[in-house]
């Protein structure tokens, strides 16, 4: 797991059933690369998180200048109750 975290502004979609809402959090952030598949990344929330982020579908990341987006593919809430997002870039 990353141990450098970066503040950063998460804005993350969510289907309901009145339609897409989108939130926007800022928070501490990691960013690793996924060792099987070259074009995802792990994003790496630090707690606290924000208790809907794991429903997120669509996630705009930005981080020390750079913005990156994409869509969740898996969520995975660690014991330290940050939270693993797997991205796949638009």
């Amino acid at each position: 797991m990353n141990d450098t975290y970066h503040p950063a502004q998460l804005d993350y979609g969510q289907t309901t059933f009145f339609g897409q809402v989108t939130k926007t959090v800022n928070c501490e952030v990691g960013l690793e690369t996924v060792a099987d598949d070259p074009y995802r990344f792990t994003l790496c929330v630090k707690a606290p998180v924000p208790d809907d982020l794991d429903q997120a579908k669509i996630i705009v990341i930005k981080v020390e200048g750079r913005t990156l987006q994409g869509t969740v593919r898996h969520v995975e809430r660690r014991d330290d109750d940050s939270l693993k997002l797997e991205v796949e870039p638009d």
